[in-house]
């Protein structure tokens, strides 16, 4: 068993890909073994901002013997057919056997292989295993070798040995390189143990795990000495830890003439366009301080570092103090017209267009809230796009909606428009916060039906790969908007409103919502939105395929008791029962070639087991319906149950398919009205297990 390492140390690495180029590494490499029949004991890999490794550990010294058995023709196949066979296989008859298969005798070919040395096979693996990297976007130099930057080394040590292989015209070595400026000159690497120890030496900390500790570690201590607390980044966290590969984490200070200055201008600043990280102070404001973290160990203990970061951060601040005092000479009323001049989608018209939708349709919502006001959601659909044409969202994009709230607070508007302003992007994904306050609740439900309903009338609808109007997250975020809040809001009016509105502001009529298209879509969402709260699919589905029903509160509490009642020993064997009765009715039906869909002639029952249940069919109809119309679903689901006893002695007792054919018609009709009556609940086809 011996150790094989590959390292390619390129320029820089976009932090985004990183790990998902250690994954891919990781993947690839394992299926190439497998191929070849070489089995690894242990693969690993690590991504720095310049390199990629990989360290397969318990390969083989060389691949297994295999032998491969092949059938040829028939003995009696014309000549022609066995000369292709012996050519396709580099064979001569005499080196085939015959075997007599029980369905003729056949020409067998047994080839064995000689396993190769893991050392002859490895340099054309790793070289495939390379020209086959996804990376998400690449260079292409030296002929059709392509990579995310161009590489500079490529290390490649198998049991003790440099493999020879060669990538985007670099021949592998057993050399590599530190630090870009701590410790620039190349050195020689044994194995994997010898590559981390003097990597580390040489001011390179490969794994990103251990980059990750220090940065927290020394970040924190820094917070620690001003009293101060690190504020909790994951995403930021993850990002410097691969811009560094010797994380040196400093404190700066923030100038104290921009600390008036909205919180969210300032840690946007820092996060998105510095990569700072921000520090709260014991009552939980913005410190005036932040922490930054280096790629290098300076000889001033990064004085100079922090004091440019000072000053690139001033610079920075300084127009956010420019945008500010501009933006408020303005009232966010005033800047509505100036939304004609940004166009939301060629074929949907410009923002001023869309306000005016999401005002008739958020006043047309507002009734399905409670507590929401309908003059305060208008007049917030009306504001809530106006911030995207002051000069701070154009500079920094990520505060729109925040800066509108900022900026209606300073018009005078009420605080339910203002706060709504900046909730109705929200959720932005599955973990952020879902608005509770009934105009943010309004607003956001109408943009996001505004914009699926818009997408899906003009064609730009999701497909597996591509998104590129989010329409999948406007989707979870209307589920988790109306799930979270309880609203009892008929989807297909609302979306047929929405369509309603682009058909008359921006489009021609020809392009129309199809909402069956768009309640699938829904439905396959709502799926995907419940999956991680453990509820089957199938029970949505079983739901979902009655048809009709758009009301996501009323269906998932149908979905609720039909689980529950499925749970039970008299749901359980319902559910076998109609499956039983499905099946019969699917077979005769089609081999009588008519339905028995049809109410059974009382006359006609004999046995006391069918009376027993033609009489509890009739007995259950009116309590089911009756509990389904007042949405008692447990209600429902416990009248189904009282036909368990009945159900199970019919098909104890009773010969269905009889040799009387009126009896046997009779009693097809007693399971399609079983298959009926559970069907009014659910579609029992739909539920699996």
């Amino acid at each position: 068993m011996a150790e094989l390492l590959l390292e390619i140390l390129s320029e820089e690495i976009p932090a985004r890909m990183q790990a998902r180029a250690g994954d891919g590494l990781k993947r690839l490499a394992g299926e190439a073994f497998a191929k070849a029949g070489l089995a690894a004991g242990k693969i690993e890999t690590f991504v720095t901002p310049r390199r990629l490794v990989l360290v397969a550990d318990g390969l083989p010294a060389k691949q297994p013997d295999v032998s491969e058995e092949r059938r040829g023709p028939r003995v009696d196949a014309p000549q022609q057919a066995i000369d292709g066979f012996l050519r396709a296989n580099g064979l001569a008859l005499d080196q085939c056997e015959k075997r007599d298969t029980g369905k003729g005798v056949f020409w067998f070919a047994v080839i064995k292989k000689t396993g190769q040395k893991t050392a002859a096979v490895l340099p054309a693996l790793i070289e495939g295993v390379l020209a086959q990297f996804p990376w998400p976007k690449s260079m292409r130099w030296q002929g059709s070798a392509r990579w995310i930057r161009p590489v500079r080394r490529i290390l490649c040590r198998f049991d003790g040995k440099t493999v020879p292989l060669s990538f985007a015209g670099v021949k592998a070595e057993n050399m590599t390189r530190g630090h870009r400026f701590l410790a620039p000159k190349p050195f020689a690497v044994r194995n994997f143990a010898d590559y981390k120890k003097k990597l580390l030496k040489a001011r390179v900390i490969l794994d990103p795990a251990e980059r990750r500790a220090v940065i927290e570690r020394d970040a924190a201590k820094l917070a620690k000495n001003k009293n101060l607390a690190l504020v909790s980044d994951e995403g930021l966290l993850n990002e410097v830890v691969g811009l560094v590969e010797w994380p040196v984490a400093l404190l700066g200070r923030i100038d104290d003439s921009f600390m008036d200055l909205p919180p969210e201008v300032l840690t946007t600043v820092m996060r998105h366009h510095q990569k700072y990280f921000a520090l709260n102070d014991e009552a939980g404001k913005l410190a005036p301080f932040f922490v930054v973290v280096a790629n290098t160990a300076a000889k001033d203990k990064g004085a100079a570092i922090v004091a440019g970061n000072e000053r690139v951060l001033r610079a920075r601040l300084a127009d956010g103090r420019f945008f500010w005092d501009q933006d408020r000479k303005k009232k966010l009323e005033a800047r509505i017209p100036a939304l004609k001049e940004r166009v939301f989608h060629a074929k949907l018209g410009n923002d001023f267009v869309r306000v005016q939708r999401l005002r008739l349709l958020a006043a047309e919502l507002a009734k399905y809230v409670s507590g929401a006001d309908k003059a305060a959601a208008e007049r917030a659909a009306e504001l809530c796009k106006a911030d995207l044409t002051t000069g701070m969202v154009g500079e920094f994009p990520e505060l729109q909606g925040i800066m509108g709230r900022y900026y209606a607070r300073h018009d005078g508007e009420s605080a339910p428009v203002a706060d709504a302003i900046a909730d109705h992007y929200r959720p932005l994904g599955p973990g952020d916060a879902c608005p509770k306050a009934p105009i943010s609740v309004v607003l956001a439900l109408a943009d996001k039906i505004d914009a699926l309903t818009g997408f899906f009338s003009i064609g730009e609808k999701p497909t597996g790969s591509r998104d590129p109007f989010a329409l999948r997250r406007a989707a979870l975020g209307i589920i988790r908007l109306v799930v979270e809040n309880g609203l009892r809001v008929p989807l297909v009016a609302a979306f047929r409103q929405a369509d309603d509105l682009h058909a008359a502001s921006a489009r021609g009529p020809a392009a129309r919502l199809d909402v069956n298209e768009m309640m699938a879509f829904f439905a396959d969402r709502l799926k995907v939105a419940l999956r991680e709260k453990g509820v089957r699919h199938d029970l949505i589905d079983a739901v979902f395929s009655l048809g009709g029903e758009d009301d996501l509160v009323r269906l998932l509490a149908r979905v609720e008791a039909l689980k529950n009642f499925l749970a039970t020993e008299d749901g359980a064997n319902l559910l076998v029962a109609y499956r039983r009765a499905a099946n019969i009715l699917k077979i005769e039906e089609k081999k009588d070639g008519k339905s028995y869909d049809a109410p059974a002639d009382s006359g006609l029952l004999t046995a006391a087991e069918e009376k027993a249940l033609d009489a509890a069919l009739m007995e259950s109809r009116v309590p089911i319906a009756a509990a389904l119309a007042a949405e008692k679903f447990q209600d429902a689901m416990r009248a189904l149950a009282a036909l368990r006893a009945p159900v199970d002695r019919f098909f104890d007792k009773v010969t269905v398919n009889c040799d009387d054919a009126a009896l046997r018609a009779n009693r097809l009709k007693l399971l399609s009205r079983i298959r009926a009556a559970l069907g009014g609940v659910a579609d029992f086809s739909r539920i699996e297990g």
